[in-house]
């Protein structure tokens, strides 16, 4: 049976929290491995592959075997529903989703419009709310919806808030709190349960 273990992580904030982690756990991830711009990384001292992609295509990478084992937000986790094993919570990355605006925005009474990234979040929070609103899916400066009129509101992750207070808007609703995760491949895990097993263990001691 192979030990190697294929793992996917999203590049940027998480990555350098998680690689942060990973060393304190033990693992030899070397100096060099932080300032590369590959894409896929062997370090075969740890007996691991590190694909990086965009946060969003981890859990696609990890669903569909690519991948044995993912981190990935739990923003991400909510917003895709995919078909992985979410194993640890490795509380970093901390943020949260919440609801946004402009100051004493007259919020419409037919279907206000909500501005996201996180379209099957937002449907369902508002849903719950028993709101009726037209979702508008963004990839990128969910913030200038309101300022250009093409949203009420606004879905987004915030972690300090200035984004927000920069951009003259105000945080209305808080949805959920949001940690990055470990999520397993199912196949990997009945066929690496022991080294995936190992790796929980020594993450789960250096969570505090």
């Amino acid at each position: 049976m192979s030990t190697f273990l294929t793992i996917a992580m999203p590049k940027g904030r998480i990555f350098e929290e998680a690689v942060h982690l990973m060393r304190e756990a033990g693992f030899p991830l070397p100096e060099e491995f932080d300032e590369s711009r590959k894409l896929i990384l062997d370090i075969e001292e740890a007996n691991m592959r590190f694909i990086l992609a965009k946060p969003m295509d981890v859990v696609t990478y990890v669903e569909h075997g690519v991948a044995d084992i993912g981190i990935a937000g739990k923003d991400v986790m909510m917003e895709e529903a995919r078909d992985v094993y979410e194993v640890l919570d490795l509380k970093i990355s901390h943020c949260y989703l919440a609801v946004a605006g402009l100051p004493n925005t007259v919020i419409r009474d037919v279907a206000p419009k909500v501005a996201t990234k996180y379209p099957n979040v937002a449907s369902s929070y508002f849903r719950e709310q028993g709101e009726q609103v037209e979702i508008i899916k963004l990839n990128g400066s969910i913030e200038l919806a309101p300022l250009i009129g093409l949203a009420d509101r606004i879905v987004d992750i915030v972690s300090t808030g200035q984004t927000l207070k920069e951009n003259g808007l105000v945080e209305l609703e808080r949805i959920a709190d949001i940690t990055s995760r470990l999520i397993v491949n199912p196949v990997s895990y009945r066929v690496k349960d022991q080294i995936i097993d190992e790796l929980v263990e020594k993450l789960s001691k250096v969570i505090e």
